[in-house]
């Protein structure tokens, strides 16, 4: 069975969140670089995020089942 965009949204949530823990745990080593690109990969599953929880959204609004 196909994921819901619901679930697809908690998965780049949880995805994001371990990104920006990774990258402050990198970034207390001094190895800024990678918690740059650490921070850059969080950032872009919080946008996917957002784009699936929006998409749940219009699915609810819609009357369609999740």
């Amino acid at each position: 069975m196909p994921q819901s965009p619901h679930d697809r949204a908690a998965e780049y949530h949880n995805k994001a969140a371990h990104a920006h823990q990774a990258a402050a745990t990198a970034h207390g080593k001094g190895d800024h670089l990678t918690a740059h690109e650490l921070s850059k990969q969080a950032h872009e599953h919080s946008t996917k995020a957002f784009e699936h929880s929006k998409e749940a959204a219009a699915q609810f609004k819609a009357g369609k089942q999740l």
